[in-house]
């Protein structure tokens, strides 16, 4: 299995440290990035981010046809409304983490029911920009014991 992890990021995370930073924090994606770099240990990040639904939807493929190990996935707005993610991401074997910065079940009733979290191994919401390590550490330690078995 190839060695990497995808961390994909949906519309308006590009705006992280600037972008309500009562909910989302001062951390920006570069530093969000610095962070997933420093969690993979032997596995290569490829780190994207994207507005658009159908450049995330492309990426899903690029990491199931390279039979990448693992995603991390913040779909952002797209987690509530994006059946084409979904989709994709239930074509991946690997191991999937959702994550989302800020708890989403404790904000407005829009914001309570991800269509993604079918396709999700597991699901990280209200750690800050800080889960994102938490989910690549979770990612590369899932893969390192399947390969252990």
């Amino acid at each position: 299995m190839p060695r990497a992890i995808h961390v994909l990021n949906g519309p308006n995370l590009n705006r992280l440290g600037k972008r309500e930073p009562e909910i989302y924090g001062r951390t920006t994606l570069a530093e969000v990035e610095a962070m997933c770099r420093a969690e993979a240990g032997d596995y290569a990040i490829v780190f994207r981010q994207t507005n658009w639904e159908g450049q995330l939807v492309e990426w899903i493929h690029e990491a199931i046809d390279e039979e990448t190990g693992g995603i991390v996935i913040n779909p952002a707005g797209l987690t509530f409304r994006s059946i084409p993610v979904l989709d994709a991401l239930k074509m991946f074997r690997g191991v999937i983490i959702e994550l989302h910065i800020s708890n989403i079940h404790k904000r407005e009733a829009i914001y309570h029911h991800s269509l993604i979290s079918a396709a999700a191994t597991a699901v990280i919401a209200g750690l800050g920009a800080r889960g994102y390590a938490v989910a690549t550490r979770s990612v590369r330690e899932m893969l390192e014991e399947a390969e252990r078995a």
